[in-house]
Formats: structure tokens, sequence, C-alpha cells
């Protein structure tokens, strides 16, 4: 102890001195270290739940992102098919109308046709009355009588009919 003394050291000062730190860590512990320990804990235990919490938000923007992106796929896909329909149907109508217009046109041609055949044949029995009037007043003039009209009228259009029958020929 005497070497102790030599240092400067007081043996019973130091005990002293130990035993009054040991109460203060005893009552720093008491007072201090435990609430600070669970405040500590609690704060740890918030920001566990925090980032758990965070990871669970990430989780379902992810999914949200898939299901965006899997509906705006749908949605492209269905987009083009409504194209590809819409598309169609112009063609089917166009289609279509092609063939009406094809119709009409072949209609208007038979129409055509007909009214052509008729007026024909009209304008030919015109110039057949026409041509059975002059020959018959011809024939009256060159006999200076009148003649039986319709029996040369009959033979007239006999004579014709014969000779439109060899021009189709």
């Amino acid at each position: 102890m005497e070497g102790l003394a030599e240092l400067g050291v007081n043996l019973p000062v130091l005990i002293a001195q130990v035993i009054n730190v040991a109460i203060l860590f005893g009552l720093l512990y008491l007072v201090a270290y435990k609430p600070i320990i669970r405040l500590l804990d609690a704060r740890s235990r918030r920001i566990k739940e925090s980032m758990e919490q965070a990871e669970a938000i990430r989780e379902q923007v992810a999914q949200t992102e898939e299901r965006v992106k899997a509906r705006l796929a749908e949605a492209n896909k269905e987009g083009q098919e409504r194209i590809a329909q819409a598309m169609k149907i112009g063609e089917e109508l166009k289609q279509k109308a092609r063939e009406e217009a094809k119709q009409e046109a072949e209609a208007l041609i038979s129409r055509a046709r007909a009214e052509i055949q008729a007026e024909r044949d009209e304008a030919i029995r015109e110039v057949r009355k026409e041509f059975a009037d002059l020959t018959i007043m011809a024939a009256e003039k060159i006999i200076e009588r009148s003649l039986d009209r319709e029996a040369h009228k009959e033979l007239i259009d006999k004579v014709l009919e014969e000779s439109m029958k060899r021009q189709k020929e």
C-alpha cells in the first residue's frame, strides 16, 4: 500500500469512489438505461414495422403495375381486334356496295334494252303502217280505183314479215 501512497493514491478514497461509481452506474441503469433501451426498442420496432409496410406497399405497387400492364395489353389487343373487325365490315360493305351497283347497272341495262326493243318494235310497226299506207296509196293512184285496204294490208304485212325473216337469217 505504501507504493500506492507514493503514487498519490489514497486507498480509502479510491474505494469510496469505486463504490460511488458503482452506485451511480446502478442508479443510471435503473433510471436512464432501461427507459432509453425501451425507447430504442420501441423505435427499432417502429422502424421494422415501417420497413415491412414499405415492402408490402412495394409489392402492392408491383402487383398493381402488373395488373395495369395486363389490362393495357388486353385493351390493346381488344382495340386491334375492333380495328380488324371494322376493316372487315368496311370491306364487306364495300363489296356489297359493288355488288348492288353491279346489279343496279345490270337492271338499268336490261331496262334500257327492253325500252330500246320496245321503241324498235314500235318504230317497225310505225314504218310498216306507213309503208302499208303508202303502198296502198301508190297502188290506188296506179290503178286509179279504191282497193280493199284490209286485204292489201294483210298481204303487205305478210311480205314484210317474210322479208324480216330473210334478213335475220
